[in-house]
């Protein structure tokens, strides 16, 4: 069997890589999709590369796994959705595009909410499997808290705090909140270190950079997993990254949240960024309760082993229904395609 993994933007490597690797224990050959553009992030070190359309065409995959809204219908093989994010509040989180015949959900509150979808469309399957990003996220990195520790007594702080916020322009709390974040690196307990996400606005970027002290640093590294286990507190919005940190049960402060399932200390003026980060580092049963309610609703998996389920439902979708030719799309969507990969297929 052949395999593709379809990764268009620097993150979804790492929800891309434990999938290879459970590929490659079963010989299933696989090819990498990777845009030349963004390649340099990254160097798959155990399978092949492309960033041909063509070239995929002419693999001929039993099975592509895409972390995104799209991929071409006209590739051979069973499109499996892996999704990018969990925050299901976003606007297009369970919007159906049409691209995919298997969508593999992190918990009970995406799952049932699928399938409530695929009755209703009727052209695709959903199985319920935990998410492949966070295998590596029950696994503690070994030197995270001497990291933690190093980062610490050179900037003289006491807590390392970690600011995420998203991009999407509506949602991003980056540009409101400059100025406490600042504040908050000033403060002598805190060190923040800022994740930004590839898609932030670069003149967002520049702002922070320029700022950037001993207790004020970017993170170049694609992957934040490793900086989970780091800090002692996250600062986000309504960042999907909030759900990722929230599953170790560690205290979280949000500005303007638009989650569903708000279990966590959510502000809505920026001024109250720094007492509200130091009252949550006080962190107490309720509130761990709390968390656990939203662990148990968006991914109870702690086992390390969701890429394995994830290929296990793929390879039982390819044994009940068959190895797809090609995806049946309205005409609009390939249009669209067509003209964002340039190629001429219909």
């Amino acid at each position: 069997m052949k395999a593709v993994l379809f990764c268009k933007l620097p993150y979804a490597y790492s929800i891309l890589a434990p999938i290879e690797k459970e590929l490659l224990k079963r010989n299933i050959t696989c090819l990498w999709y990777i845009p030349k553009d963004i390649l340099p992030h990254f160097n798959p070190r155990h399978s092949p590369c492309t960033d041909c359309i063509q070239e995929l065409d002419a693999f001929g995959a039993d099975m592509n796994f895409v972390p995104g809204n799209h991929i071409p219908w006209f590739l051979r093989g069973v499109k499996v959705q892996v999704f990018h994010g969990m925050a299901g509040e976003k606007k297009g989180h369970f919007r159906i595009r049409d691209y995919f015949d298997l969508y593999l959900t992190q918990g009970p509150y995406f799952t049932h909410r699928f399938q409530h979808l695929a009755a209703k469309h009727g052209n695709f399957r959903v199985r319920e499997t935990g998410w492949s990003k966070l295998d590596s996220l029950y696994c503690t990195p070994p030197d995270a808290q001497r990291q933690r520790a190093q980062l610490l007594e050179n900037a003289q702080a006491k807590y390392l705090v970690l600011f995420a916020p998203t991009f999407s322009p509506s949602l991003t709390c980056a540009d409101a909140l400059f100025d406490d974040i600042v504040a908050l690196s000033k403060h002598p307990d805190y060190l923040v270190m800022t994740k930004f996400h590839d898609k932030l606005r670069p003149d967002l970027v520049a702002r922070y950079a320029a700022a950037e002290s001993t207790s004020l640093r970017l993170i170049a590294d694609s992957d934040i997993t490793a900086w989970l286990h780091t800090a002692d507190l996250m600062v986000s919005d309504t960042s999907s990254v909030v759900y990722e940190y929230l599953l170790l049960d560690k205290p979280i402060v949000t500005v303007n949240s638009q989650s569903d399932n708000v279990r966590w200390r959510n502000i809505t003026t920026p001024g109250e960024l720094v007492p509200a980060v130091t009252e949550a580092l006080h962190d107490n049963a309720k509130q761990r309760a709390c968390r656990q309610r939203v662990i148990a609703d968006y991914h109870p998996y702690r086992d390390g082993q969701s890429a394995r389920r994830m290929v296990d439902a793929t390879v039982d979708f390819i044994q009940t229904h068959g190895v797809p030719a090609a995806r049946h799309i309205p005409v609009m969507r390939k249009l669209k395609l067509i003209k964002k990969y340039r190629v001429l297929r219909w």
